[in-house]
């Protein structure tokens, strides 16, 4: 407890809360910080930094495998520079959704990254690690009650989806950083995490109102993302008992009243209602006024606690081996027919592989064509080339790559009325053209999870180093 009670100390006399600073380092750690932008939000003393590592927007090749989206030098880096920076000031540093997917073996990392930079530099301070697995048996139980229910387009959850996942991980809300908090610690890595507990769970035990703390949160997580032009660089946000203060430590970007509030609808299908596992966030009557040019004030935000305890569980489940196969064409001909000559050879590729060996599915990207939307019609004048993205899933990667090159030869050679180049359809931006691309995972678990309680999900472990 002892940033908590000194701060107390600090902050609060005769029943007045002074202003909290709070200094996001980045929305995403592991891929650069603006160093720069970086010092000038330390030398602001905040009274907490925090960073977020990861999320689903990735894809759940990371949650699936346990690896890391940045590079283990580059999340090293950074870790090392926003680890220093709070032991200079003895203020609390947090770290949520560790390694990118918040399971086990990424918070392993991440901590053990912790441990090597604190010998590394002789630093010494108490570390305190939050786990967000989920057991199978208890969402299996939980979907039995009724207890689970789908978002974002999903179907409702089965017991067989839960047994066929990999893995499973919640997303942990404030109460778990405010136990580790309770219990000592200065630098708290956290499995999978809300990006809004980083950064809200010590000003809630320092009594400072929910709504403008959590709204103040909701923003800061992606640092200067909020800002005009939009950046990476550190953001520090000052929060008051009426709202709070945002401030890119970059002189370059302004934080605009439109630029704030925008941002507050940043990631929500709901314009007005943010949820979180300890409550609900209302920002309908959120006022953003400019300070000066570069700073807005947010007020008015609302919170109401959770009546029910939820927590979003999140899972992946292996698809199979994936190989990719890059290719282009700039043959007026071939574009105009893609759509009837990449099944031909499809159909053509599978006639002549054993029964055993067309285990395989294939997925098609028209770069140029319709390989980002499927647009509704065909573009009235046809692009002048196409890249083609083909990507092929199969049991193991023998398979995977044996379809992909067989592919890659008759889609090459493939004969179609009209055409005029018969030394080849395709053009390679480098041989070979198949890439092994390890294996393939799918988002099988993102739904609601109905809990009598939040702390027995997400064990808190400490150590002094």
């Amino acid at each position: 407890m002892k940033h908590v009670e000194r701060l107390k100390s600090d902050l609060i006399a005769g029943g007045k809360r002074a202003p909290m600073r709070i200094l996001s380092a980045s929305g995403q750690i592991g891929y650069g910080l603006p160093l720069d932008s970086l010092a000038q939000g330390f030398a602001r003393k905040p009274h907490l930094v925090g960073a977020d590592m990861g999320s689903v927007d990735p894809g759940p090749a990371y949650l699936g495998t346990g690896t890391m989206g940045p590079s283990l030098t580059g999340a090293k880096a950074d870790l090392g520079r926003v680890l220093e920076g709070s032991r200079a000031l003895d203020i609390p540093m947090i770290v949520g959704s560790a390694g990118t997917g918040g399971a086990k073996p990424q918070l392993d990392s991440t901590a053990a990254m912790i441990r090597e930079l604190a010998r590394e530099k002789g630093l010494h301070f108490r570390l305190a690690t939050i786990a967000a697995d989920m057991p199978k048996s208890m969402v299996s139980d939980a979907v039995r009650r009724g207890r689970v229910r789908p978002i974002g387009g999903m179907t409702p959850l089965t017991e067989a989806d839960v047994a066929s996942a990999d893995v499973i991980v919640g997303q942990m809300g404030s109460e778990a950083f405010q136990r580790a908090l309770a219990a000592g610690a200065d630098v708290i890595i956290a499995g999978r995490a809300c990006d809004t507990a980083i950064y809200a769970a010590l000003p809630g035990m320092l009594g400072y109102p929910m709504g403008p703390t959590m709204h103040m949160a909701k923003i800061v997580e992606c640092a200067s993302l909020c800002c005009v032009p939009g950046g990476r660089d550190a953001m520090l946000g000052t929060l008051e008992d009426e709202g709070f203060v945002l401030e890119s430590m970059n002189p370059e970007r302004r934080a605009t009243p439109m630029s704030v509030a925008a941002h507050s609808l940043y990631e929500q299908d709901n314009p007005y209602e943010v949820f979180e596992p300890d409550g609900v966030l209302r920002v309908n009557d959120a006022n953003y006024v400019a300070v000066d040019a570069r700073r807005t004030r947010v007020s008015g935000a609302t919170w109401t606690p959770a009546r029910q305890h939820t927590v979003k569980i999140e899972g992946a489940t292996r698809l199979g081996e994936r190989c990719v196969l890059l290719c282009a064409t700039a043959d007026p001909r071939v574009i105009e027919g893609l759509d009837t000559i990449v099944p031909a050879v499809d159909r053509n590729v599978r006639s002549m592989l054993p029964p055993e060996a067309v285990d395989y599915t294939v997925h098609v990207r028209r770069y140029g064509i319709d390989g980002v939307i499927d647009w509704p019609t065909p573009p009235t004048v046809m692009p002048r080339e196409v890249f083609l993205l083909l990507e092929f899933v199969a049991p193991t990667m023998a398979m995977a790559k044996t379809a992909c090159t067989m592919t890659k030869q008759y889609l090459l050679h493939h004969g179609f009325p009209g055409r005029l180049s018969t030394s080849g359809n395709l053009a390679f931006p480098f041989t070979p053209p198949e890439v092994e691309a390890g294996t393939a995972f799918r988002f099988s678990i993102y739904h609601i999870m109905d809990v009598a309680a939040l702390a027995p999900l997400f064990p808190v472990t400490v150590e002094d180093l």
